[in-house]
């Protein structure tokens, strides 16, 4: 899968250092892989959520933070929509449309 938006990986590492690692390990892991389905991540990682609308919730470090990503299957894409805490993330109204 190619990862369109990596910046947003090291943007949020500037400022939260220790998801730099994991967040370096779902990237190496996610561009290694050509995912067909839900079924294909969950053996990449096992906690991934499907919202809807594309997108999929990752668990980062744990449950400390979260990735919400927009997957087209078709083109092999990964588009990162959201990094954060998990506090972050539960304020999120929407995130079928995020």
């Amino acid at each position: 899968m190619r990862v369109v938006t990596y910046q947003r990986i090291k943007e949020f590492s500037e400022k939260h250092p220790d998801s730099e690692t994991p967040l370096r390990f779902w990237h190496s892991v996610t561009s290694k892989k050509i995912w067909g389905s839900i079924n294909d991540i969950k053996k990449d990682f096992n906690s991934v959520d499907f919202v809807g609308n594309n997108r999929f919730v990752f668990n980062i470090k744990g449950n400390s933070y979260r990735l919400i990503a927009i997957i087209s299957f078709k083109a092999s894409k990964v588009y990162i929509r959201f990094i954060g805490t998990h506090e972050e993330y539960d304020k999120i109204k929407d995130i079928r449309n995020i």
